[in-house]
């Protein structure tokens, strides 16, 4: 056993991280898919523009 092991049920505090590990980490947060919708339509509108003007020359 290592020297600095410490017993989780030591306190209530510890137990509790040592039982439920997942509720101690904080989820991140969900990244916003603005940026990529907004570039995604920019593309399709340069498409398109670049499409009618090889059609109209």
């Amino acid at each position: 056993m290592a020297e600095n092991y410490t017993d989780p049920s030591g306190n209530t505090e510890a137990f509790r991280a040592f039982v439920n590990p997942a509720e101690a980490e904080t989820p991140a947060p969900a990244a916003s898919r603005t940026p990529l919708l907004v570039g995604a339509a920019l593309v399709v509108v340069a498409l398109v523009a670049l499409v009618a003007w090889l059609a109209l020359s």
